[in-house]
């Protein structure tokens, strides 16, 4: 069974990506493993965590994490595509990475964005970051 990861922001080009898996979930023979990914950025000030308790801290992020998943979850639960959810913290393309190898997925599939410097410009710096430094293919949805 192939295992997809599917990372997810909330973001327009994460639902094309989404869309896309639910459009051609023919291309794969049976059953894929397909799973889900929010990356939160870890608040970084030791201020901040002075006076909030990592318990909160977690509970903050799990709770953002979620919030992200909620449309993608919702279009492939409609297009009865499976799905696994995580949600992660760290550097974007760094969580995704290690998501990837820990979880043994064969593909990475994300949306594009146009943000970042402008040699990233067209693919966005988390995906351009992914793309290079991945070891299993990356499909990129424009």
């Amino acid at each position: 069974m192939p295992k997809i990861l599917l990372p997810v922001d909330g973001s327009e080009n994460a639902m094309r990506a989404v869309r896309h898996i639910i459009e051609n979930k023919d291309w794969y023979k049976g059953i894929v493993e397909l799973h889900l990914l929010n990356v939160q950025l870890p608040i970084a000030s030791g201020l901040v965590k002075t006076f909030i308790s990592k318990s909160q801290l977690d509970d903050y992020y799990r709770d953002e994490g979620i919030s992200a998943l909620e449309s993608a979850r919702a279009e492939l639960d409609t297009g009865k595509v499976p799905h696994h959810d995580h949600v992660g913290v760290g550097e974007s393309a760094a969580t995704i990475l290690d998501y990837a190898c820990d979880k043994n997925c064969d593909l990475v599939i994300m949306g594009t964005h146009g943000h970042g410097s402008l040699g990233d410009a067209l693919l966005g710096s988390v995906a351009s970051h992914v793309l290079h430094e991945s070891r299993i293919p990356v499909v990129l949805v424009k």
